[in-house]
């Protein structure tokens, strides 16, 4: 387990600014405010840009379940979205590690993805730029009262925009990586 982040980060939670809902426990393999293990990070950074595995608890009355992977932090008027998966099944409440590899064949039946900011649907691991400081990444799970029926060609932030009045639970576990300055 690596060490909680020294630095001040910034304090704003983006899904504080949505419609309260029901709080849903979420972890994965590195606690919440940890730095980002490697293994999460972009290939680029030196990672392995492996989708972490993450669990949740069962939600009463939910439909399906919506997995993300959001940077806030990002130099981008609308951060970076680094992952969208939707509809997964009411029944399932963990997906393991590297399920992010935008194959559907790792996913349960019935799951969708929509597309990260470099219009691909897998996991794009962290990679901020170099001296731009910490980056906190935020692995959400929102119950829905519903299973979405979209379009397969949406964007992580046109998928949250069609789900906003079907979340009935809302949780995270959020990681914090950064690219020192060269």
């Amino acid at each position: 387990m690596t060490a909680r982040y020294d630095v001040t980060l910034p304090t704003s939670n983006p899904y504080e600014q949505l419609p309260q809902v029901a709080k849903l426990q979420v972890s994965a393999g590195f606690a919440d405010g940890d730095t980002l293990p490697m293994t999460h990070v972009g290939a680029t950074h030196g990672g392995s840009e492996r989708s972490p595995e993450l669990r949740w608890q069962a939600v009463p009355g939910a439909k399906s379940y919506t997995v993300t992977c959001y940077d806030p932090d990002a130099p981008t008027m609308s951060g970076f979205w680094h992952w969208v998966v939707y509809n997964i099944p009411a029944d399932c409440h963990e997906l393991p590690e590297n399920a992010g590899t935008g194959d559907l064949a790792d996913l349960p039946a019935g799951t969708s993805l929509g597309f990260n900011e470099a219009l691909s649907r897998e996991y794009i691991g962290a990679a901020p730029p170099a001296g731009h400081g910490p980056h906190r990444y935020f692995f959400t799970v929102q119950a829905l009262n519903t299973r979405l029926d979209l379009p397969a060609d949406l964007t992580a932030a046109r998928v949250h925009f069609m789900l906003r009045e079907h979340v009935i639970a809302r949780g995270h576990v959020m990681a914090v990586f950064e690219q020192p300055a060269q």
